[in-house]
């Protein structure tokens, strides 16, 4: 990691003088959305008008509806910058019940990426892109400039939260932060089991040689080594896994290959992974998706 990556804990997720509404007024006034958060570090209930869904929801929901309730209801679309809001007479219960603040990353041109525990913290150490981090109670907040759909365990211990979720504001962190990268962007795909081995086959040639990377620094016998290991890794996921384990293998091979002068034939070593993909079932577009964002993943980290 670099020094940008290291982080320090900051003096809490409110306002020095403790006070959340004062928190949530800083950050309105810088642009960032927020909300009040209760006992649980969870919004507060909709109101009896808005309860079960009564009201239809509110216009910037997935599925807009009509409600302008004043209150602090449906979570993270009721975060808000506007400081008449924040201070007006339906919201000062729930901050005088407040026990931190809330913010809606996407609201903000934000993606938080959630990592719960150490084991996960580990993982992006090594495969992301240094960021603005902040350290939450069991682990870290990563924090990306762009906003992307939200999701939630697109790995262990990881979520990814950004339109149409909430976090918890626990300081500002420290740490650069970088834009949203593809590798965060490809956390969201979701993979379907993959289909009993024998079901699809694949028609991709296996291509890659001497004759396709002049450029690259490495022995043939070195590539080929590395090569065969990760189809095999990626062949033996016989049940699911293979699209995320060709990203994977994708992202590693080209990172070898990062002060290579090149050419180094990196697209007939993912035709090549694509294949193996595909052989145990993987859709062919799934597989191509997966292995383009591996290798572009590994030239964003190299950069």
């Amino acid at each position: 990691m670099t020094p940008d990556c290291k982080t320090r804990r900051p003096g809490g997720g409110n306002h020095p003088d403790g006070n959340a509404l004062r928190t949530a007024l800083d950050l309105a006034a810088a642009g960032v959305p927020v909300l009040p958060l209760r006992e649980g570090k969870v919004p507060f209930g909709n109101c009896r008008a808005c309860a079960g869904g009564a009201c239809g929801g509110r216009p910037n929901m997935k599925n807009a509806g009509p409600c302008r309730c004043p209150a602090p209801c449906h979570a993270w679309a009721a975060a808000t910058t506007d400081p008449q809001v924040i201070l007006s007479p339906a919201w000062a219960s729930a901050w005088r019940e407040a026990v931190c603040v809330g913010y809606h990353p996407g609201g903000a041109g934000l993606t938080v990426v959630d990592l719960d525990n150490a084991a996960a913290v580990s993982w992006a150490r090594e495969t992301l892109p240094c960021t603005r981090t902040v350290p939450t109670t069991r682990g870290q907040h990563w924090i990306y400039r762009g906003a992307m759909t939200s999701h939630n365990a697109v790995r262990p211990g990881v979520d990814v939260k950004s339109l149409m979720s909430y976090a918890r504001w626990l300081g500002p962190g420290s740490g650069t932060m970088t834009d949203l990268p593809r590798v965060v962007r490809a956390l969201a795909v979701k993979e379907e089991t993959t289909p009993a081995p024998g079901e699809v086959v694949s028609s991709l040639p296996a291509t890659w040689d001497r004759t396709v990377a002049t450029g690259c620094r490495h022995t043939e016998r070195y590539v080929r080594t590395g090569l065969e290991r990760g189809l095999a890794k990626v062949r033996s996921r016989i049940e699911s896994g293979a699209g995320s384990q060709a990203f994977g293998v994708a992202r590693f091979l080209a990172a070898q290959h990062a002060d290579c002068p090149g050419p180094c034939g990196l697209e007939a070593i993912g035709e090549e992974i694509v294949a193996a993909a595909v052989s145990v079932g993987v859709p062919e577009a799934y597989a191509r998706r997966a292995v383009a964002n591996g290798l572009e993943a590994a030239s964003e980290r190299a950069a």
